[in-house]
Order: C-alpha cells, then structure tokens, then sequence
C-alpha cells in the first residue's frame, strides 16, 4: 500500500494485497489442515453486521477479479497519473461490490426473518435469543445467479476502465 504513490494507486495496491492474501489464506488452511474439501465448500466469511456465508470457491473469484481491477489500475496510473476511475465506473463497481454482498447474506437474512424483524436483528435486546438461532442456521443454496450478476458489474467496471484508458493512453502517444 505504501507503494503507491497517488490515493488511486493506494487504493489499488490494497486491493491487491487483501486479495492475495485471500486467496493464501485458502491455500493455507488447504495445506495445513486439509480444509476445505472442495471448492464448492461452505466458508462462513464474516460475522458482521450479519453473517456471510458462501462456497470457498466465491471469495477467490471476487480476489480475482480484485487482483484483475488492480493491476489494471496500477498499470494505467503508471502511464499517466492523470488516470482515474469514472463515475460510471464508481457506480458499476459499488453496486456489484453491493449485490455480491447481498448473495453472501440474502440466505442467513431469510432464514432469520422467520424468527425476527429486520430491526430485532440489528437492536434486539436479547441477543441470546438470536444466537440461539443462528447456531441452527445451515446453508444449502448460495445464489450464483445474484453472485454473477454482481461480479458482471464489476467486470463491466474494469473493462470500461480499461478501453477508456487505453484509448486515451493511445491518444498521448
């Protein structure tokens, strides 16, 4: 992170390393304690606001594709430092970053509303009662459909970025 020598280009070096480190994260606890079993493994990946749940499989395309948004600003920002993200571009990858969020929550969110309102979940005041529940919580059915319409949109982000650039790197000589 400390390589970079504009926000943009902090920005892109901390995406790359979070998603390398995911990605080892995954080779580690592979070679060390033989887990997980496939890809297709479920991972709990956060515990809040909620918990997030999805195939291990899921959390290393997001890395890749977070590798494959910083690399390429990295490589743009090194040929002009004017290079920067757009607004249209802003928007793809945030609501992409939004709707993979959602695919990793939407199944734990549904199971819990059957026992709680939206706002008992967030401000309940015994929490025991929903640990309780989510203990008995087991996923079975991660949502590809949502997951892929997310990262389309962040996919759309990076190649906008890049044919953008390129046609304006092209333009400078």
């Amino acid at each position: 992170i400390a390589m970079g020598r504009s926000k943009k280009e902090k920005f892109a070096y901390f995406l790359y390393s979070f998603a390398v480190w995911d990605i080892f994260y995954y080779v580690f606890l592979k070679l060390f304690l033989n887990w997980p079993e496939s890809f297709f493994t479920w991972d709990i990946l956060f515990l809040i606001p909620v918990t997030w749940v999805g195939p291990v499989i899921a959390p290393v395309i997001n890395s890749l594709f977070m590798i494959l948004l910083a690399t390429t600003i990295i490589y743009f920002t090194d040929k002009n430092a004017k290079a920067k993200i757009s607004k249209i571009e802003w928007i793809l990858l945030i609501f992409g970053s939004l709707i993979i969020i959602y695919s990793y929550t939407e199944e734990y969110l549904n199971f819990m509303l059957n026992y709680f309102s939206f706002k008992e979940l967030f401000i309940y005041p015994d929490q025991i009662e929903i640990i309780k529940y989510s203990t008995i919580f087991i996923p079975y059915n991660f949502n590809w459909l949502i997951f892929g319409a997310g990262q389309l949109m962040i996919f759309a982000a990076i190649i906008l970025f890049y044919f953008r650039m390129n046609k304006i790197k092209k333009t400078l000589g």
